[in-house]
């Protein structure tokens, strides 16, 4: 079989779950993608105990692997939006495809990214931008291809589902909770980008421009967190049949598109109101199909290495093929996106 050399940038949680399970379940990996995947180079300003790189190179210059001879695919796993997009430009001028878990980079430069990538026809993936181990960029930009989609609705962010969960469940304070989840690992020392809602719009305007054929933006987006809620008002929803849920939504309807992130009453009787802990779940509504749900871990080092190895086999079974065979990184090609987008408010 042909060999593919993958470079991984960034060894904390995330790519220490790459580097493992692509040692671990390399056969099965190799079988699929019918062909050899090696991890020839890593970039890492430190090790990472959870992993064994011994007989990898390792460099302690991220951009070094972007310039590795023999790396056909860059891993960029080290977040932010300042170094990591210098970093995935250095990896497509030096000819490299692209898989990345960083969804604050496609929601900030996604679509400046995906013009380079087209005018030297590489690859840039990233289903493990949206919802950790659940393959819902997949099933929008592919496996629901065929449908005019309605409407999205999901939980995409898990410190505040953890949160809301217990407020719920035990009657504890967003406070309490909140010290819980960065002892657990769940929230970082600043938690803003999370419980503001800042993350899941992030991830809400991905699925949108997938979900709608609209070019990445972060414009119009209603956002807000859940550092205002109570444990009553997580009571008093659940006497009236209610659970409340940190949702991201977006419809389209006959004024325009319509995109929101807020705490959301969600019935009782929607499997929605059932995803609690640190679980993701997206739910999606088109013409064809009805309603979908898709349910799974929104984070974690594997769960979230899943994604990311999906989108390795993906590029390794592309390359060498014509790039007008490829999907296109938002389902259609760019042509094809709205002109021009209308965005509404209903709160």
């Amino acid at each position: 079989m042909r060999s593919v050399n993958i470079g991984i940038c960034g060894l904390g949680t995330v790519g220490a779950g790459v580097f493992n399970v692509l040692g671990r379940n390399s056969d099965k990996i190799n079988a699929r993608a019918n062909c050899n995947i090696t991890v020839t180079q890593v970039g890492a300003r430190r090790d990472n105990a959870n992993c064994d790189t011994s007989g990898v190179e390792v460099s302690r210059d991220i951009f070094d692997v972007t310039r590795h001879s023999d790396v056909d695919i860059i891993v960029e796993l080290i977040g932010g939006t300042t170094v990591a997009l210098d970093l995935v430009m250095s990896a497509l001028e030096n000819g490299k495809h692209v898989v990345t878990a960083n969804k604050a980079l496609m929601a900030a430069h996604g679509t400046e990214i995906f013009a380079v990538a087209q005018s030297r026809n590489l690859i840039v993936a990233f289903e493990a931008a949206v919802a950790g181990g659940i393959p819902i960029i997949k099933a929008l930009r592919e496996g629901l291809s065929a449908n005019r989609i309605n409407w999205l609705a999901g939980i995409i962010n898990g410190t505040t589902n953890f949160i809301l969960s217990e407020m719920d469940s035990k009657g504890r304070d967003f406070v309490d909770v909140l010290e819980e989840a960065q002892q657990k690992g769940y929230a970082e020392a600043d938690p803003t980008f999370d419980v503001e809602g800042i993350d899941a719009a992030h991830k809400l305007v991905i699925m949108a421009s997938l979900a709608f054929g609209l070019p990445i933006s972060l414009e119009g987006i209603f956002t807000d967190g859940i550092t205002r809620l109570e444990p009553q008002d997580v009571s008093y929803a659940r006497q009236l049949g209610y659970a409340i849920k940190h949702l991201g939504i977006a419809r389209q309807t006959a004024g325009g598109i319509e995109l929101r992130v807020h705490p959301t009453l969600v019935p009782e009787t929607c499997l929605m109101a059932g995803v609690n802990g640190v679980s993701n779940a997206v739910m999606v509504n088109a013409d064809a199909v009805g309603t979908t749900l898709f349910y799974g871990p929104g984070a974690g080092s594997e769960p979230t290495a899943s994604s990311v190895i999906a989108d390795i086999v993906d590029v390794a079974r592309t390359m060498g093929s014509s790039p007008e065979s490829w999907v296109p990184a938002l389902g259609c090609v760019p042509s094809a996106f709205r002109a021009k987008i209308s965005w509404i408010f209903r709160i």
